[in-house]
């Protein structure tokens, strides 16, 4: 029976605060002066930090139904638009068909604090999509704000170090999504000379990194992890730097999802490195390759990828019928690290053609790699295909142990963005001959 006595009075707390947090909104948004409205923003943010997980929901039904813009309102402006085309008309328009909402999250936003709880809100809100589509408006509405808000230009780069932060550097362990970092020493290797770490940071969040990047600094183009994360090699020489080569991008929040950052915090640190290292000449990733085993296996009719020639899908069907005969019928046995210790040259030869008909053919796509259409759409350049470079038990699930290396060319960033963009992968002769 006291149980029952809590459950019910704490029901009754969260029903309360959801009134009081609606109730809130409709004044922030009916009031006109400043000082007020932060007052009642300060006391909103407390209130979304503090509501209940079951009564978000009702929070985002609220967002979605009631501060949506009125259609008829919409309707009549976009006549008069039609109408009369002139700023007269078209001023109107633009104010009736923006939703209330975006008002709201922008006067929140003001507030101390208001970022970080528009970020936690939007977190949950990605959460409820899949079940809530009806939700989707409410999230082009945050991401078209926060695409705003955490644009580069108001962004901080800075270099994480061993002098850094305790704090920032759990941060970096904890965050670190492509290579785990197994402890402090682990850290304390991947932050000395030959090995950089660079984040973003927002002036409203200065405590929190929002996604960095690590670089290693090698004598030439990686072909495999293992070296780049070994925590009991040697530091290079700075004499020795000549390639600085990305080897892991991580995202430390998910309510910003979608929100582009990475791409301008790859450049952002190669223009940097350039400037202090002039040796550097090459600026390249060692990436992983998500989709390719799954993509393979799924047993796809070659002769349906685009802009192929005959004699090419039946090369392709011979490369899988090969690895198929390697695993004794079972493509998935190449998710396995024995297999990998027999492959010869003409094994690890049918692996990366078939690897670079994923990447040439599919990328451009959205059934492409999503590492590669990141990179590619950057304006990088398909520059080799690596076997082997991966066989840990997530590189041979993802890749069979495939690992790609794409050029961050500086000066051809920006044709090889719009070659993507028009359907074609930028590449390099070596991944001609692959194919």
């Amino acid at each position: 029976m006291l149980d029952e006595l809590r459950q019910a009075a704490a029901r009754q707390r969260a029903n309360h605060l959801l009134r009081s947090l609606i109730t809130g909104c409709k004044r922030l948004l009916s009031e006109r002066g400043a000082t007020n409205s932060m007052a009642i923003a300060r006391q909103l943010i407390d209130r979304i930090d503090a509501l209940p997980a079951e009564q978000m929901g009702a929070f985002f039904d609220y967002l979605s139904l009631e501060l949506s813009p009125d259609p008829q309102q919409v309707l009549q402006a976009a006549q008069a638009y039609a109408d009369a085309p002139g700023a007269e008309t078209l001023i109107p328009l633009t104010q009736l068909a923006e939703p209330p909402r975006q008002e709201l999250f922008r006067r929140l936003n003001r507030t101390p604090g208001g970022t970080a709880t528009l970020v936690h809100l939007r977190r949950a809100l990605l959460k409820r999509l899949r079940k809530q589509p009806e939700l989707q408006a409410v999230e082009a509405d945050m991401l078209h704000l926060f695409s705003s808000w955490f644009n580069p230009g108001f962004l901080e780069m800075r270099q994480v170090d061993w002098n850094s932060p305790a704090h920032l550097l759990e941060k970096i362990i904890h965050h670190e999504a492509v290579h785990a970092i197994d402890g402090w020493e682990d850290l304390r290797r991947r932050l000395q000379p030959d090995r950089r770490c660079f984040a973003f940071f927002h002036p409203q969040l200065p405590d929190e990194p929002l996604i960095f990047v690590e670089v290693a600094l090698l004598p030439e183009m990686p072909a495999a992890i293992a070296p780049l994360i070994d925590k009991s090699s040697a530091a290079l020489a700075q004499d020795r730097f000549r390639v600085a080569a990305f080897y892991g991008i991580s995202n430390c929040e998910p309510g910003l999802r979608n929100v582009s950052l990475g791409n301008f915090l790859i450049k952002s640190v190669a223009e940097q490195l350039q400037r202090e290292l002039p040796r550097l000449k090459t600026f390249c990733t060692l990436s992983p390759v998500p989709g390719f085993a799954a993509w393979l296996m799924s047993e796809p009719d070659f002769a349906t990828l685009p802009r192929l020639r005959r004699n090419v899908v039946a090369d392709f069907e011979g490369a899988r019928a090969h690895l198929k005969w390697l695993g004794g019928g079972d493509l998935a046995a190449l998710q396995r690290a024995p297999l990998h210790e027999k492959l010869d040259d003409e094994s690890q030869a049918a692996l990366l053609t078939l690897c670079s008909a994923y990447l040439l053919q599919l990328s451009p796509t959205p059934a492409g790699d999503p590492v590669a259409r990141f990179h590619l759409d950057n304006g990088a350049r398909l520059e080799r295909l690596n076997a082997g470079a991966n066989l840990s038990p997530q590189g041979l699930k993802q890749s069979f142990g495939v690992m790609v290396n794409y050029l961050y060319d500086l000066d051809k960033i920006e044709a090889s963005h719009e070659k993507f963009k028009q359907g074609e992968v930028a590449r390099s002769r070596a991944v001609h001959t692959v194919m």
